[in-house]
Parts: structure tokens; sequence; C-alpha cells
């Protein structure tokens, strides 16, 4: 286990091998931004928030028809979903987000909330 400081917040973490395969937290995000060679790594927290900054930046760019051959889709896929980037829970029930369904690369038909392809309730 290797002690860390995050370069954005000063808050302490640790970078640990903590999923079953070996690698590190980390490696649960997509990786959509090069990395700061001259800073070292984000927390938890900041990694998360970034991360999502980062993909509701790309995801507003997009209309239906580029969401059809979208970056996310081509990224290796991650083994689980991550809470408030892929979705997040309304009354009990998982609301997946765009990013999600961008990633599945192909619009499902069911007029999901957040669907890119523009089949979502408000664009229907």
């Amino acid at each position: 286990m290797k002690q860390k400081k995050c370069h954005a917040c000063n808050a302490d973490f640790s970078c640990t091998n903590t999923e079953k395969d070996g690698s590190c937290w980390c490696e649960s995000f997509p990786s959509i931004f090069p990395l700061n060679p001259e800073a070292d790594c984000l927390c938890p927290a900041c990694l998360k928030a970034e991360t999502i900054k980062k993909i509701n930046e790309y995801t507003e760019t997009l209309s239906p028809e580029e969401a059809m051959n979208n970056k996310a889709q081509l990224l290796p896929k991650t083994a689980k979903a991550i809470e408030g980037l892929d979705y997040y829970t309304e009354n009990g029930y998982l609301v997946f987000t765009k990013w999600f369904l961008l990633k599945r690369g192909y619009c499902c038909g069911n007029g999901c909330r957040h669907c890119p392809y523009g089949n979502s309730p408000t664009t229907q």
C-alpha cells in the first residue's frame, strides 16, 4: 500500500491493489483524459468529480447522430458500474446516465431518460 497526497485537494489517500484482480481502485474509472506527468494521482473523490466533469463536457456536445459513433463505446469496458458516473439512484431505481448508454453503443428502444440516441422521453 502506497500513501499518496491528492494534487487537487491535498487529501491523504492510499494507492492500493484493492480489486480482486490485483488492480488499483482507480483503474475502474474510464481512462478519458491524460495524466499530468508533473502531478501525482487524484484521490477517489477528486478523480470521480474530474471524470464526471469531463464526461459531462463530452456528452453535452453530442447529437443523436454523433452518439451512434461515439468514442465511449471504443473504450475498454469496466468491470463494474460506478455510481454517479454510470448510474444514479432515484426512488429506489437505478437510472442509467448518458455515459453508460453511450458505452453500450446502441439504443435499446425503451425510451431511456438519458438516451443519447434521440429516443428519450424528452426528445420524442
